[in-house]
């Protein structure tokens, strides 16, 4: 059985900047390295929805997948370089407590 999660991320509200965002995630533009790192992760399925500024990701992922293995995954040079590119078009949530970019605290509203 695989696991749902659902990550939110802000953009730097630039349009220009979410226009590049957005074109680095066309289908095909993403680095077949980093695509192969989300596979090799146990992550099956992963969206990414765009409103305004505020991202929203939904994964699944199979029982192998783990979030402090995949943060270990971005030794690889390549992931890293993807990473530091993305963090240029990214800010930290507002109502983060911890300052993260990425939220997965938020509420199930339908469970």
């Amino acid at each position: 059985m695989n696991n749902r999660f659902v990550l939110a991320l802000d953009l730097k509200d630039d349009e220009l900047l979410i226009e590049q965002y957005v074109d680095y995630h066309r289908p095909g533009s993403v680095w077949a390295e980093v695509i192969e790192s989300i596979e090799e992760s146990g992550i099956e399925v992963m969206e990414i929805y765009l409103v305004e500024n505020r991202l929203v990701m939904v994964m699944e992922a199979n029982e192998s997948f783990s979030f402090s293995d995949k943060q270990a995954g971005k030794n690889d040079d390549i992931v890293k370089a993807w990473e530091v590119l993305m963090s240029r078009f990214q800010q930290t949530l507002p109502s983060s407590k911890k300052r993260r970019k990425v939220g997965c605290d938020g509420k199930n509203l339908r469970s």
